[in-house]
């Protein structure tokens, strides 16, 4: 029976063969796990001269993850752009329907499609994994709809072969917290705005600076429901006051803590159950 290091071993082998396949590759990359992963592979497979790492700069990506996706690229010697782009000027994502992250990611691809062709580089890839398969995951409609590839999904490679891959091959981005756009923090239904979204912002980065690493802020309306870790809800409880009086300050009217703790996707709990079977279904 094959060894666990065996079965990675193995995988990543024929993430290889697929990348190997396409030529060449523009990689959209946002420095968050996943994707710092698959821009390392395809460098290694592929060659600097057929790869793109691409991050696009929007209002509901973080300053912080841009400049971390600047430097990551730059430490891999990847050649990297970063473009502009507008999730709140897409008709429909606004408004927060359950699959917007189908217009966003569509929108995406509307950008990266044409730079790739323009560029001669035969193939968009993103960093889609197994893991996705199942959950509550639009973008891997409009991926599949533009025939935008998933080489980590392809290859059956789940998160925690990511990040052991990773660390054996010297990336910082190992252990990095999951990260998700800002948007994500707003229930579905709530309009989003770029105030709500700086909102957010400020309040997940002053989180940050007070060395709470994996952290959300959902808003909910005037009110802010704060997650970490459960094994970290007494250490928020310990600078209550400080976290309170400056998320007040930031302009959240209550301040709360959500004693189940941390968990992807918590947004995605109210969905009726049919309707993230159809998720799913699309997705499969």
């Amino acid at each position: 029976m094959a060894t666990i290091e065996q079965v990675i071993d193995h995988k990543y082998a024929k993430l290889g063969e697929i990348l190997q396949s396409m030529n060449k590759v523009v990689v959209a990359f946002s420095g968050g796990v996943d994707s710092a992963f698959l821009l390392k592979a395809a460098l290694e497979f592929m060659g600097k001269d057929r790869v793109l790492a691409i991050t696009a700069d929007s209002e509901t990506y973080p300053e912080r993850e841009k400049l971390e996706a600047i430097a990551l690229a730059g430490s891999l010697g990847a050649p990297h752009e970063v473009i502009h782009t507008s999730e709140l000027d897409i008709p429909g994502y606004a408004e927060n329907p359950t699959n917007r992250c189908y217009f966003c990611k569509n929108s995406l691809f509307d950008h990266l499609i044409p730079i790739a062709h323009a560029r001669g580089f035969e193939h968009v890839v993103f960093g889609a994994i197994a893991d996705d398969l199942g959950e509550h995951r639009p973008g891997l409609q409009a991926a599949h709809e533009r025939g935008v590839r998933a080489p980590l999904l392809e290859a059956g490679i789940k998160k925690s072969e990511i990040r052991h891959l990773s660390r054996k091959f010297g990336l910082a981005t190992w252990d990095k917290p999951s990260f998700a756009c800002l948007s994500s923090r707003i229930p579905y239904g709530e309009a989003i705005t770029a105030e709500k979204l700086s909102m957010i912002d400020r309040a997940e980065d002053f989180l940050i600076q007070l060395g709470f690493r994996q952290v959300r802020v959902r808003q909910h309306d005037t009110l802010a429901r704060i997650e970490v870790p459960a094994s970290e809800l007494a250490d928020v409880l310990a600078v209550a006051e400080t976290v309170h009086a400056k998320l007040k300050e930031i302009g959240y009217a209550y301040v709360t803590m959500d004693l189940k703790g941390y968990r992807s996707g918590s947004l995605n709990e109210v969905l009726a159950p049919q309707e993230q079977s159809v998720q799913a279904a699309a997705q499969a």
